[in-house]
């Protein structure tokens, strides 16, 4: 399928690794020019040579570097069309254990950093008539976690401002979606469950499909929504969970 990325310019954060580095990865394989971001400098940098991607050092705490982050990559590579916002994962524990810092830090990865970034990035898009902008979610945003309460009070909030954003601008040939992945084989999961054996054997008795899902499969979804091929789906959350979710 010819999802017409060829030549386009994608940003992609927190793309060193993991589930940002496989969609940054799928994109620049359809063609796109991609930019991936990271703040370990030599990380992002062997990321970006293992696919030919322009590298720009970028922590997502850090509101005030997104001008910069935008500059550099249009320098480099022109006007931006797909920003993809996978601000990774605030550390799980006691639902009343987290200090204010902790909170705040949330709040400015998970959502103040991606508004940031649409703030300067949307209104270029929507002179252009074409713009994909898709974040990294969380299944948690449809069944709270009792480990992962950052994630439970913040990534909602993302999706709703996404919801307003997307009708906003669906004239101008702008979507703005939102991927919400559940157990995927990661380092993150891994280290939260302890290792990879037990997060294999968590998914095999609590997953319906009886396996952690693949960055890959996270990342054809999530490239298929920055696609020409969506361009009539705005506003929506698709999760990647492999049926682990029970609400409708």
């Amino acid at each position: 399928m010819e999802l017409g990325l060829r030549g386009r310019v994608a940003l992609v954060t927190g793309a060193s690794k993991g589930i940002g580095f496989g969609i940054a990865e799928e994109l620049a394989a359809e063609g796109a020019r991609v930019a991936v971001a990271s703040r370990d400098p030599e990380r992002v940098a062997a990321a970006a040579e293992r696919i030919g991607a322009h590298p720009v050092v970028f922590d997502s705490d850090d509101l005030d570097a997104v001008p910069g982050v935008i500059a550099d990559v249009e320098a480099a590579l022109g006007p931006i069309d797909v920003y993809v916002a996978n601000t990774g994962g605030p550390p799980g524990g006691d639902p009343l254990g987290f200090t204010r810092t902790q909170w705040e830090a949330a709040h400015r990865t998970l959502v103040l950093s991606p508004m940031a970034f649409l703030e300067r990035l949307l209104p270029g898009m929507r002179s252009r008539g074409w713009g994909r902008v898709v974040a990294v979610g969380s299944m948690a945003v449809h069944e709270p976690i009792a480990s992962l309460q950052l994630s439970n009070a913040h990534r909602p909030g993302l999706v709703a401002a996404f919801k307003v954003l997307a009708r906003d601008a669906a004239a101008d040939g702008v979507t703005l979606n939102t991927v919400h992945p559940g157990s995927i084989a990661t380092d993150r999961i891994y280290e939260n469950a302890g290792s990879r054996e037990e997060a294999e054997e968590g998914a095999r008795s609590g997953v319906p499909a009886g396996r952690l899902g693949t960055v890959e499969e996270l990342a054809a979804a999530a490239v298929f929504l920055c696609s020409d091929r969506a361009s009539y789906i705005t506003g929506t959350s698709l999760l990647v969970d492999g049926g682990a979710t029970a609400s409708v």
